[in-house]
């Protein structure tokens, strides 16, 4: 593929995830609002229901999620050179997702993540492996560029995409911290922050990263100070509460559908890849939380974050879905 017809690039992280699911009458499993528990016999050998290998990692996801929707777009990638390094690849091959920028480096492993689903929800066992990120030697300027989680290790590779941004000021970030960006807190990703077009997080990751506090009623204040922060436009999502968003202007709010859940993994990056595809289309942004809501809907339909991705030719049978649930965007 041409590197100048891209309309996004996806930097992040990648891996194969195991998922199990267990047989419900060998496992105990203890839910309420204070703390939950899923518990399994020491020593027992525990039968399993069903296994599933998918592609894993928020990068990956959201690059398979807007391929599906007709965005071509290539992935920036350190993976191990090994077979769950070749496994990331072919899957990536077959979403026919640009791999230009893909590094495997020599006697390294990838990263691999077991995930055990029981009641719809999922714990998950995540092995990072120990990685020095590689930044292209060139790296074209792209309308939009979409930066997301990274291991520990992901400081120096985060200077080079803010070197490639001010060098580009054309390109639109979009930006969805993980893990280990939440845990430097502000000064560790500050820089990042101010280049920001569009930031993405879910209430808890908000309220945590502007020292919010408990922000339940007052989502216009937590995306208000989230702005302050750098972000021209910010999404929280929350979970089976809906989604926010706040472009400098409005304040726009939207429900989820009804529908029942599988499988939650994947349900962020579905809903980032949806948003995504719409404003690169063009779409207002009360579209835009509409594609992300039923791309989310569609994957906690199916075990896995990639296999319940919509395609280009069934979004309009979802928007009727959701145009028929009666589901709309309201300012608030």
């Amino acid at each position: 593929m041409d590197n100048n017809q891209f309309e996004l690039i996806l930097l992040g992280d990648a891996s194969v995830d195991l998922f199990i699911t267990p047989t419900e009458s060998e496992s105990l499993c203890q839910m309420d609002d204070k703390e939950s528990f899923i518990c399994f016999n020491y020593g027992d050998k525990i039968p399993v229901k069903n296994l599933d290998f998918c592609l894993g990692g928020n990068a990956v996801n959201t690059a398979v999620g807007v391929a599906r929707l007709g965005i071509k777009n290539a992935v920036v990638l350190t993976l191990g050179d090994d077979l769950i390094g070749k496994q990331i690849i072919e899957g990536l091959k077959k979403e026919n997702i640009d791999l230009t920028y893909v590094i495997q480096q020599p006697a390294t492993s990838s990263n691999f993540s077991t995930i055990v689903n029981y009641s719809g929800e999922r714990t998950i066992f995540t092995y990072h492996a120990p990685r020095s990120y590689e930044f292209p030697v060139t790296l074209p300027s792209t309308p939009w560029a979409y930066l997301t989680s990274m291991g520990e290790t992901f400081k120096p590779f985060y200077n080079h995409v803010v070197e490639w941004l001010k060098k580009n000021s054309n390109i639109k970030l979009v930006f969805n911290p993980g893990t280990w960006q939440m845990r430097q807190g502000v000064e560790g990703i500050r820089e990042v922050l101010a280049l920001t077009h569009l930031i993405f997080l879910n209430r808890e990751e908000a309220e945590k990263l502007t020292e919010f506090g408990l922000s339940k009623g007052k989502e216009k204040e937590l995306l208000a100070a989230l702005t302050k922060l750098g972000p021209k436009i910010c999404v929280i999502t929350d979970g089976p509460n809906g989604s926010y968003i706040y472009d400098g202007e409005r304040y726009l709010y939207f429900g989820i559908l009804p529908t029942s859940v599988y499988e939650r993994t994947g349900a962020g990056d579905a809903f980032s890849a949806g948003f995504i595809t719409a404003i690169i289309k063009g779409r207002p942004f009360e579209e835009a939380l509409l594609w992300g809501t039923v791309n989310s809907t569609s994957v906690i339909g199916f075990t896995g974050a990639t296999k319940g991705l919509l395609k280009e030719t069934e979004i309009s049978v979802w928007l009727e879905k959701a145009k028929t649930a009666g589901v709309v965007v309201k300012e608030f």
